[in-house]
């Protein structure tokens, strides 16, 4: 089956980028694990919060790659627990979100079996600038 591309038109050129942007973030919301919740602290300052139960922090990984933030998971080999019932899951994960441009992740922690990501963005600059028009020399 052939992949339908949004940005199909020839008239669209040097959109490929925002393509794979959408693409990826497809593919992100497609796997609900580890749940997460993402709130605006303020104009400029968000946090994401990832419920990563039985994970060390030794066992977690923040990176951010361009303009995605990567958090991924990856539990030790050596446990060898017998459960009756496992409720938590433990498997490894890679979780991905874009950041607009402008957006830095300022620190990461992990409280209480939560991951925590602040993520903030400069305040936009919305008085207006003017520009001076420069007029040439006459030869």
């Amino acid at each position: 089956m052939a992949r339908s591309r949004i940005f199909a038109s020839p008239t669209l050129v040097g959109f490929e980028a925002i393509e794979r942007m959408l693409e990826d973030v497809q593919k992100a919301s497609s796997d609900g694990y580890p749940p997460y919740n993402i709130e605006r602290l303020s104009e400029t300052e968000f946090s994401i919060s990832l419920a990563v139960a039985g994970f060390g922090f030794d066992e977690l990984e923040v990176q951010v790659e361009g303009h995605r933030l990567v958090v991924s998971g990856n539990r030790s080999e050596g446990d060898e627990r017998v459960f009756i019932h496992q409720g938590i899951a433990g498997r490894q994960f890679s979780r991905s979100f874009l950041l607009a441009a402008g957006f830095k992740v300022v620190r990461s922690w992990l409280e209480r079996g939560i991951l925590h990501i602040a993520v903030a963005c400069p305040a936009p600059d919305i008085k207006p600038r003017r520009i001076n028009i420069e007029v040439e020399p006459k030869s």
